[in-house]
């Protein structure tokens, strides 16, 4: 959001807030995230070819004799011979529209027309990424990309397995990438860690656990590629998201008999199952095992426990560890002091929330939506309308955007206290600061005056 805005600083300064011992600021070292897939591929430098490359597709029918026209009417057009970047780029923006065998004609037609052009596998795999969007589980058609490139003396390598494993999975193909993955691995096209932990993820995003195994397992007895940090990390990750916290602990400890050791990420993963299951003593018990293992909490670590401790009720025990990331040299964040707001809220303490509000602009934090929108509902919870209506007429005045429970929190208890207008007002500004979509905000609106009219004598 920036730097406080006046008119929420003259919040802080009055009625709304009383002044905590702050806190001493340090500043936190930037949290690297974890980054389980990222794969590096260095930019070909573009080369002077005498043609302006159009974003918009030159082709604009399938049909091979117009593409064939189109190609000759660019390629004599210009005054130096096409290079091999915009052959490709061609290619490629044919194989958008037409089926395999057409580009396949297309491809021809180039070597035909342009004796300068030389096709190298970059050419042919523009063909195989369009191959892999075939819908057939037979892939004839990557199959016959493949011949066609093996026909034309270029052998696949670990880059043609790559795009055709991603492609295939980006095309909702996931059993047939595990196929051509074995297949090409046959041929001496073995994937790297970087396409095998790629088909991994894809895995455990749309099938079972048991599925996963038995592809890690299949690859390690077939080709001897086996599972590495990242790969676990992946599976650690998808269990714990499913709140299956057993089967994380349960691949922790084998990713440690495979001679690994857990990361800050893996603990912080499981760290936030717990979390999402409201384990508090579990959720310590994470932070106790790191430091056991040599693992130094980070930002994350710390924002996650005070979120998890401050769910369970456990707001004091927090704000222990709050003191305790300061003293570690982590500097907390708008994250930090929202998980902390809601935690008091839930204990009904909904000014001591909002005296955190001061707390945060005294270390240089600014608060975001998230915060305003949490202070927002508790008030109004905490039966402190008019202090809410201060703080919603200063979210109106900053164009801040009302989440879904502190817009039904604050159109209750509007309506609760008589004041149905003020509630039609609300209203309004959800549906003009785009908060809400009109249904939502209407349905919500209408359902609790109705309610409000039966509960009358």
């Amino acid at each position: 959001m920036g730097k406080m805005s006046p008119s929420v600083r003259s919040l802080v300064s009055t009625s709304l807030i009383r002044k905590p011992p702050s806190l001493s600021p340090n500043q936190s070292p930037s949290h690297k995230p974890h980054n389980s897939e990222t794969h590096l591929a260095r930019k070909t430098p573009p080369q002077n070819s005498g043609l302006q490359i159009q974003t918009k597709n030159p082709f604009t029918s399938p049909n091979l004799s117009d593409a064939k026209r189109v190609f000759n009417s660019i390629a004599t057009a210009t005054k130096t011979p096409l290079d091999l970047r915009v052959h490709n780029a061609l290619l490629q923006s044919y194989a958008a529209i037409s089926t395999v065998n057409d580009s396949i004609a297309l491809f021809n037609h180039m070597i035909k027309t342009q004796p300068a052009f030389s096709p190298d596998r970059s050419t042919y795999h523009v063909l195989l990424a369009q191959s892999c969007t075939v819908p057939d589980q037979t892939l004839q058609s990557v199959h016959q990309v493949l011949n066609f490139m093996l026909n034309n003396g270029f052998h696949p390598d670990k880059v043609t397995t790559d795009i055709a494993v991603r492609s295939l999975c980006l095309a909702g193909h996931v059993d047939e990438a595990w196929q051509v993955m074995k297949q090409m691995s046959l041929k001496n096209a073995v994937p790297d860690t970087y396409t095998y932990n790629f088909l991994v993820k894809c895995l455990c995003k749309s099938r079972v656990l048991s599925t996963v195994k038995e592809f890690i397992d299949d690859m390690r007895k077939s080709f001897d590629l086996k599972p590495d940090l990242v790969t676990y990390t992946i599976m650690i990750d998808n269990v714990a998201n499913s709140k299956n916290l057993r089967e994380a602990s349960r691949l922790v400890k084998e990713l440690d008999k495979e001679g690994f050791k857990p990361d800050c990420y893996v603990y912080n993963t499981i760290m936030k199952g717990y979390c999402m299951l409201s384990k508090g003593n579990e959720v310590v018990q994470v932070l106790k095992d790191m430091q056991e293992n040599g693992v130094e909490p980070d930002l994350v670590t710390y924002n996650t426990l005070i979120f998890g401790l401050s769910k369970c009720g456990r707001v004091m025990e927090a704000k222990k560890y709050l003191r305790i990331m300061v003293d570690m040299g982590h500097f907390p964040n708008e994250v930090t002091y929202t998980s902390l707001m809601n935690g008091l809220c839930r204990k009904g303490d909904a000014l001591g929330a909002v005296a955190l509000l001061e707390e945060m602009q005294a270390q240089g934090c600014s608060p975001n939506e998230c915060t305003y929108n949490t202070l927002l509902h508790g008030l109004c919870k905490g039966r402190l309308l008019e202090k809410g209506l201060e703080l919603y007429g200063l979210m109106k005045k900053d164009g801040m955007k009302l989440d879904t429970a502190s817009y039904s929190t604050l159109v209750r208890t509007l309506c609760r206290a008589g004041r149905v207008a003020d509630a039609y007002g609300v209203f309004d500004y959800a549906v003009e600061s785009k908060s809400l979509t009109n249904v939502s905000a209407y349905l919500t609106l209408e359902s609790t005056v109705k309610q409000l009219k039966k509960a009358r004598p």
